[in-house]
This record gives C-alpha cells, structure tokens and sequence, in this order.
C-alpha cells in the first residue's frame, strides 16, 4: 500500500509514492489505460453487432464457430477460444503483476500489504453479500454469486483517463494494487468453485510441465522459442484436467523473477510483462469483450435487469457492495492499523476511488459464463446487468472525482514540478542537499537578472527624463512670458 511512516509513530497511507514505484505504476497505468479504451472500442462493437438485425446472426455465426484439433480435446468455439485462451494471457500479466507488488512493491511489507488486501477481501464478500440477499430474498439463484465480485482494472483506468487526469499517483496505485489482489482472489474463486470434474493425469502433465518451466527460469535458459510452445502445452493440459485454463496462465507469471540482481535494468518478469502486457491489453481482453459483450440489449431486456432477481443482485453489487465494501474494508483496515489517512486527501477521496472498483467487466463476463452454463438466456441477462451495473458504478465515479478534481489537479502540479530541470520531480528531493544548492544557485542566478533587469530599466528612465522636461528646441531655450488672458467684451445694451 501506498505510504510510510511519516515519523516513529504514525504511519500513513495513500501518501506520496517511492520514485522507483511511482515510474512503475505510471507505465502501468499507460498500457492499461491504452488497453481500457480498446476494450470499450470492443464492448461498443459487440453491442452493436449483436443488436442490429443485419448484423446479429452473423455475431452467432462467428462466436459459435468450431476450430481446433479435437484429438487434443481442443475444438473450440471462438468464444470459448477467447475466453479461455486468450484470458490465459491476461492472467499471465496478472500474475507478474501480483509477483512483483509480493517481492519489489508495497505488498512486500505486511503492514503496507494489510490494507489494499483487507479492501479487497471486502470488496469481494460484500458484493456476494448483496447478490446473495437479493437474489434469496427474489427467489433467484444464488450460482451467481461470484459475478459481481471483481474489478476490471482497465475499464477503470479507462473511466480515469476520461474524467481522473489529475488523479493524484497514490490513489491511482491504490487502486491498481486493490485491482491485481481482486484479480488472484478472483482466480482463486473459478479455479474453487467453477471446477466440477479433475482428469488428474492432464492435471499431473500441467504440474510437471510447470515445474520444467521453473526449472528452465532458475537455470537460466533463454528464447521464446522454448518458454512458448511449453506455455502452449501447459494451457493444453491444463484446460483438459477440468480446471480453468486461465490459471495457467497466473502459474506461469507467478514463476517469474521480479526483483533485479546486480547489473540488471529490469528483472526478467519487468522485461516479459514489457513485452506481453501490449498483447494481453491490445489483443487478448478486446477479443474476449468482442465475443463476451455482445447481448441482446432491447427495453425490455433492460427492464428485466431491475425486475429480476439475479440481474438485480449483479447490479446492486458492483454499484453499492464494490463502494461499501472497498471502502468499509479501508476503513477498518486503517483502524485497526492505527495508520492515518495522508494529510493531502480526505476519506471521500477513498470513497470515490471505491466506486470506481465499481465497474466489473472481464472477470465478471467471464464468471457468468461459467455460473449459468446452460442456461443461454440468463447467461445475456448477466451479462447484460453487469455491463448496465458497469456503467452505473462508472457515472458515480465521474460525479465523485469531478466534485474533488480541483484538489486533485493541485496536487498532481505539485507532484510533477521540476524546477531545476534534472528529470526528477522536485518533492522527490526535498531532503536532498545537493538539490538545495541546484536551487539556490537557480534563485541567486534569477535574482541576479532581475536586478540588471532593475538598473538597466532605471538607467534609461533617468535618462529619459531631461529629454523630457527640456522640450524639443533645447535646454537653453525660454519661452517668452504669456500674455494675460484677454477679457471678453461685454455685452451691448439690448
């Protein structure tokens, strides 16, 4: 979590960022964010692809379309590709993600850690709460519970790139931390509870093909050319065991190592995530919105979502169990911490970020897949609830943080000032000696121009002021005494 002790005995969060960590979340936070605007490009086009009666059948066609070798257990449909195939990837970043907050970010101290797994912890049992009370108390089933339960970190980036620009970097970090511990939570739950049946000799093969992976990362090894078709081998087993193969993919990211040895610029899972995060953002969770977000969408269908039970509940859990839960859960965390909100933000700084984890989209879509297979109607229905619950959750936000964006732009300038012009912020070097004297020698040289600035000025309005008082026939000309006003005659007798 975001923050230290300021002194021996308080300690604060959501305060100002280590350089090294603020750089990190910033290209973090770029590529999501580039990845959050294609995934809504995507989500747009399967709406429309899906609605328009030119266009909708074609959208079945191509989504329930079969490929794949079916010897190995892989004819799949395209929907089913993406959403197991390629989500693997998401995860895979997910994974390094989680591995480097573990072992070089704020989830290496656990006292930092406590806080932004406590939110999530609350901001996924509160959201199943609200689902599970809705849809008993309806009638509804309760196989849905889970959906509501996670975040999308890139449509709420996104939603931030849009209406959060002077979003200060701790709050953005504390809600990309809260992101990648929903995610592992979220993994945990599809690989728990959305497992029905083990081939436990597919399941031995994806084991022993995950610890020859390990195996060639401490020894060394490197090339594409191996870590690929083994990746491919081990989602292939892993999909046939009867577990998600996604979790192939957070296996794989897991093993990376993240902290740096001695001569390195980046670690090798920094180096990885470089460069598949493009792919996983800009390919993987756009094809997957394209062929998952594509559900009839008439009134009526809108109003069933407010009607029935099931769609209800996904809609009351993302828009009030997310913001209840993330921020009850921050709350309680710095409580029981005794750690003190940073001096620059306000608890409503909290609870506007807490609605932004609001917005669920890919897991959420993937979770509903999985909670109502079979049943094709109800499956649109939540898909449909969470895209409305989405968009909810996402207008909240925008209400929230433009309420706070004044402050919030303050802070930003504040953080992104450099005035000596080293390439380094200047709050990053306030207990920098060498810094002062860059700035004193700074503010001597400027005073020195203005006061040349001063004298030169002074100088040419002294010596335009004989000039003046002269007048343009000399200095040793007189003018000659005037003459006294004449008197106007009077006037004649009427």
């Amino acid at each position: 979590m975001p923050g230290g002790p300021d002194d021996g005995t308080v300690r604060r969060f959501l305060g100002r960022l280590s350089l090294p960590e603020r750089n990190a979340v910033a290209d973090a936070l770029r590529a999501e964010t580039v990845g959050g605007v294609l995934l809504l490009i995507a989500a747009i086009a399967a709406l429309v692809w899906a609605n328009v009666p030119a266009l909708s059948s074609a959208y079945e066609t191509v989504g329930h379309y079969h490929l794949g070798p079916s010897a190995l257990g892989l004819d799949l449909s395209v929907e089913h590709w993406a959403a197991d195939g390629l989500l693997a990837v998401f995860f895979f970043v997910a994974g390094v993600e989680l591995k480097r907050e573990l072992v070089a970010g704020d989830l290496r101290d656990p006292r930092a850690a406590a806080l932004p797994v406590v939110a999530a912890l609350c901001g996924m049992a509160v959201p199943a709460l609200v689902y599970s009370l809705t849809a008993g108390l309806g009638g509804g089933s309760l196989a849905g519970w889970a959906v509501p339960a996670a975040t999308d970190i890139a449509f709420a980036l996104a939603v931030l790139a849009v209406v959060g620009t002077s979003l200060p970097s701790a709050l953005r970090a504390f809600l990309l931390t809260l992101a990648v511990v929903d995610d592992l939570f979220a993994i945990l739950i599809i690989a728990i509870f959305f497992t029905d049946t083990l081939n436990f000799a597919a399941l031995g093969g994806a084991f022993a093909g995950l610890v020859l992976f390990w195996l060639l990362l401490r020894k060394g090894v490197r090339g594409w050319y191996v870590y690929v078709p083994l990746a491919l081998v081990i989602w292939a087993l892993m999909y046939n065991s009867g577990i998600h193969a996604t979790i192939a993919g957070v296996a794989m990211g897991l093993m990376l190592r993240c902290t740096r040895r001695e001569g390195e610029a980046h670690s090798p899972g920094e180096h990885i995530e470089h460069l598949v995060r493009p792919w996983s953002a800009g390919l993987a969770v756009p094809v997957f919105a394209l062929f998952s977000a594509g559900v009839p969408l008439s009134g009526h269908a809108l109003g069933d979502v407010f009607t029935r039970p099931e769609t209800l509940g996904v809609v009351l859990g993302l828009v009030v169990g997310k913001t209840v839960g993330v921020f009850g859960g921050t709350w309680l965390a710095a409580r029981f911490t005794r750690a003190s909100l940073s001096e620059d933000l306000a608890w409503a700084d909290v609870f506007a970020v807490a609605s932004v984890a609001g917005i669920g989209f890919t897991v959420s879509l993937l979770i509903g897949e999985l909670a109502f297979d079979g049943d094709v109607v109800l499956t649109d229905e939540v898909k449909a609830a969470v895209l409305v619950g989405s968009l909810i959750a996402a207008i909240l936000a925008t209400v929230l943080l433009k309420m706070r964006n004044a402050k919030y732009r303050r802070l930003c300038e504040n953080e992104e000032r450099d005035e000596d012009h080293d390439g380094v912020p200047d709050i990053y070097e306030e207990d920098n000696p060498a810094y002062h004297l860059r700035m004193a020698e700074l503010y001597e040289s400027r005073a020195a121009e203005h006061r040349r600035t001063a004298e030169r000025q002074s100088a040419e309005r002294a010596a335009a002021r004989p000039s003046a008082a002269s007048g343009p026939a000399g200095p040793d000309h007189r003018d000659p005494p005037s003459a006294p006003p004449a008197v106007p005659p009077s006037a004649p007798p009427s």
